[in-house]
């Protein structure tokens, strides 16, 4: 290392504590999103509304609803595949609002490397 050539020249004469101080705002400010996803709910529907299924930001379904006029005993795999679809469009909804959000916090570099 040359003489008189600590952090402060490696980065560029960027400071160091406004980048540990710029690195701590940015984990609370994920720490936050964090929990706002937890609290989010998205809807997904299948069979033009027949079944409507909502899943937490944390991918926990939390409610199935089946209109009774798709309940068919003959088709029972109908009622599955709607079920199935209904929920797969609701995770894809949530995955969508999560990776939007923490986006919006890191400015899209996905996770900074794995810092946070």
């Amino acid at each position: 290392m040359a003489k008189g050539k600590g952090f402060g020249g490696g980065f560029g004469g960027m400071n160091m504590q406004a980048m540990m101080k710029q690195a701590q705002k940015m984990q609370e400010d994920m720490r936050k999103a964090q929990e706002e996803i937890a609290q989010m709910e998205t809807t997904g529907t299948a069979g033009g509304g027949m079944v409507t299924v909502t899943v937490t930001g944390t991918s926990t379904v939390k409610s199935v609803a089946i209109k009774p006029e798709v309940v068919d005993p003959d088709d029972i795999e109908m009622l599955q595949d709607l079920v199935a679809a209904a929920v797969n469009e609701a995770l894809a909804a949530a995955q969508q609002k999560s990776q939007s959000q923490m986006s919006a916090i890191t400015g899209g570099v996905g996770g900074l490397g794995g810092l946070f």
